[in-house]
């Protein structure tokens, strides 16, 4: 694997502090800023939308300029972000901080994509994926810890100014190591118009469904998972950066499973990754007031979620193979438009008085219907109604440093994933 792909992975580690470390400076915030627990999980909604309109517009409009170029400008703005998290007066700047901070982290996720399944054999992708994912997992096992940490010791600003630090590192990484790559001209020149075809394919747009539903069945319990922790649970707040960090690291393990089994098993991937998490979620709606069950359950969580990332990734290049970029751009909306509407839901039946133990029956419902939207998509597949996309690229390749390769071998991609 090359070296590029892993500091790209050091990069979203950066990127992924942010995303999820608000999760475990709620309570201090929402204090601080005078505002309800629901109205700052509303921050977690406002990153994700800033994702979902970011990476296809950011990936759009970046089409044609120089792909490292783009990574480091899009990272020197989200590190701008952070720095401006941090000194917000109020919540609405804050909010604002985080919409502007989504949509830098939105653009670098879909062009690192892009280029980190452009770095690799097409039978290698979602290994490269998962170290991508590995990022976030990490994110979850030391930056979100460290974050909710620092929140209840120096106050949440601290946590803001630390992803700031670490987005510097990450910058100095991707202009020493992610190699240059000139903008393909010709007929390999990039095509927005071309690359937009995707969208006329179903298959596309069943991987968008299960991604979006697979991701707002686990962060519609994540978002809040601090005070299930805390007032379900009985867990004294100073435990909850070591049950974030138990999260994380069994996102790890999942992300480990899923690089090595997706590949060869992408439907069976799926389907036991999001089934696993329908049952744990489940689990947890009946067994939050216990400590134990609650602590056990989150590091399970972690299991399921991030061992079905990396075929969700995979199958959505996959399908939509002439279109890299935009492609990335998608998974990375599909991802957070789940972000989205997860919390929000959340939101709403806490609001409605029914407590914070009724936000795992909401991600059990919604990663069951994350099952049905897999089962659909197999059965299409099954079709062989392969994606028009794909199949008429030969005379269309894709924008960037793709591999030759990748065209011809998409039967047999389609061959293997038919077989799991």
């Amino acid at each position: 694997m090359p070296l590029s792909v892993y500091i790209l992975g050091l990069s979203v580690f950066a990127l992924g502090t942010s995303e999820f470390m608000l999760s475990g400076i709620l309570q201090p915030l929402a204090r601080d800023l005078g505002v309800s627990i629901p109205k700052a999980g509303l921050l977690v909604s406002a990153f994700a939308v800033g994702m979902v309109v970011g990476a296809p517009v950011l990936a759009a409009a970046t089409l044609k300029l120089p792909r490292r170029t783009t990574l480091v400008a899009l990272l020197a703005v989200f590190m701008l972000g952070q720095v401006a998290g941090a000194l917000s007066p109020t919540y609405e700047v804050l909010f604002v901080s985080r919409v502007l901070s989504a949509l830098a982290c939105a653009g670098f996720w879909a062009v690192g994509a892009a280029v980190a399944v452009s770095l690799v054999p097409e039978n290698a992708r979602a290994r490269a994926m998962a170290i991508m994912v590995g990022g976030l997992s990490v994110a979850n096992i030391a930056g979100v810890p460290a974050g909710a940490f620092l929140g209840q010791q120096a106050g949440w600003r601290s946590a803001f100014w630390a992803v700031a630090a670490l987005a510097a590192i990450g910058l100095v990484g991707v202009v020493a190591l992610v190699p240059h790559t000139a903008v393909p001209t010709g007929a390999d020149a990039p095509n927005l118009r071309r690359e937009l075809r995707i969208y006329g394919d179903k298959q596309v747009w069943l991987a968008l469904l299960t991604i979006a539903l697979n991701a707002g069945a686990v962060f519609a319990l994540f978002s809040y998972l601090a005070p299930l922790l805390t007032d379900v649970a009985g867990l004294p707040e100073s435990y909850v950066p070591t049950v974030l960090g138990l999260f994380g690291l069994g996102g790890l393990i999942g992300t480990v499973i899923g690089g090595r089994i997706a590949d060869a098993h992408l439907f069976g991937t799926m389907y036991g990754g999001i089934a696993a998490s329908t049952a744990v979620l489940a689990l947890l709606a009946l067994l939050a007031e216990s400590t134990v069950a609650a602590v056990a359950l989150s590091l399970m969580l972690g299991v399921t979620a991030f061992t079905t990332a990396p075929a969700l990734n995979a199958r959505m290049f996959n399908v939509a193979n002439a279109a890299p970029t935009l492609a990335g751009a998608t998974t990375t909306a599909s991802f957070n438009i789940g972000n989205t509407v997860g919390p929000w839901f959340g939101g709403v039946v806490i609001s409605a008085g029914w407590g914070y133990q009724a936000v795992a029956w909401v991600g059990a419902a919604m990663a069951a219907l994350g099952v049905g939207a897999t089962a659909l998509a197999s059965r299409v597949h099954r079709t062989h109604e392969r994606s028009r996309v794909v199949t008429g690229s030969a005379k269309a390749p894709a924008s960037g440093p793709a591999t030759a390769t990748a065209t011809a071998k998409a039967t047999a991609t389609d061959a293997a994933d038919s077989a799991s």
